[in-house]
């Protein structure tokens, strides 16, 4: 009877183990049909990374947060179907639909033709984008979008967001043969910013009101950057004391030696410790 039970206990794995393999043959069946090219593009909350990152129509370049007036973003173009072992040479072209970019002054003018790399199923374009002065008043936006050509079809004109990458904004439906960056220079205040002006204007605090003068400033001086003073775990306490302070001696300095810094409206820039009082709208009137 024991032995009975035993040979049933195992011809009921050997079929489980069947069924099973069975279902990854099924998962693993070669992709059938010309192979296909989509945008591969991911991001999303803070934390996360590309395995739970949903897939996006649109990338943000944030030029406030980067170092010098050029930058260069990639953009992940994937292929369907199998692995070749050569070159396949796909097509990429600005789309004049979803674009208000000049080449040659927000952008470097596209190629046109790319290659996924033989023993790849993915490549990286590189899109180089110019800093310019109407960033900082409206978004520019570059289109790009898939052409079909003899290696590969456009894969997912309509795409529908999968289920396993939440982690972000999620846009359930939209054309994955297009992707759009969208470019800006307009500095906001960031998180951890402390201080402002009271509703008479007169600034207090330990930074005063923000600025993105007065922000650029402090990122020169004490070696931060915007994003710093986005974390708290970097902006903590004592580091915004010594930025204040650091930031208090400069300016004093610069008022003594009668090049004061102003901001915008002509008001003396102001932190906290500085000796005088600063009025938002209020230009500084030497004496």
């Amino acid at each position: 009877m024991v032995i009975m039970k035993r040979i049933s206990f195992i011809i009921m794995c050997f079929f489980i183990i069947a069924w099973l393999l069975q279902g990854c043959e099924k998962e693993l069946m070669d992709y059938h049909g010309k192979p296909g090219v989509y945008f591969a593009v991911q991001h999303g909350f803070t934390g996360g990374n590309d395995a739970i990152w949903p897939y996006q129509p649109k990338s943000n370049v944030e030029f406030f947060k980067i170092l010098g007036d050029t930058t260069t973003v990639e953009i992940k173009v994937m292929a369907t179907g199998s692995v070749s072992e050569e070159d396949r040479l796909f097509r990429m072209e600005i789309n004049p639909d979803s674009t208000n970019a000049t080449p040659g002054v927000h952008y470097e003018s596209l190629s046109g033709n790319y290659f996924i790399p033989a023993g790849k199923a993915y490549a990286l374009i590189p899109i180089t984008l110019y800093r310019t002065a109407d960033m900082q008043v409206k978004d520019i936006t570059v289109g790009l979008r898939l052409l079909p050509n003899d290696n590969f079809e456009l894969a997912f004109p309509e795409w529908h967001a999968v289920d396993d990458l939440y982690y972000g904004d999620v846009v359930e439906n939209f054309d994955d043969s297009q992707h759009t960056l969208v470019i800006n220079d307009v500095m906001t205040r960031p998180s951890q910013w402390s201080g402002q002006a009271s509703s008479s204007g007169l600034e207090g605090g330990l930074f005063g009101e923000f600025s993105r003068k007065k922000l650029e400033l402090m990122c020169e001086l004490c070696d931060v950057t915007y994003e710093d003073f986005c974390d708290a775990n970097i902006m903590i306490t004592l580091l915004k004391y010594e930025i204040r302070n650091t930031m208090a001696k400069y300016l004093t300095n610069a008022l003594e030696k009668g090049h004061p810094v102003l901001e915008d409206d002509g008001r003396l820039m102001w932190v906290g410790t500085c000796t005088w009082s600063s009025y938002i709208g209020v230009p500084y009137i030497p004496e």
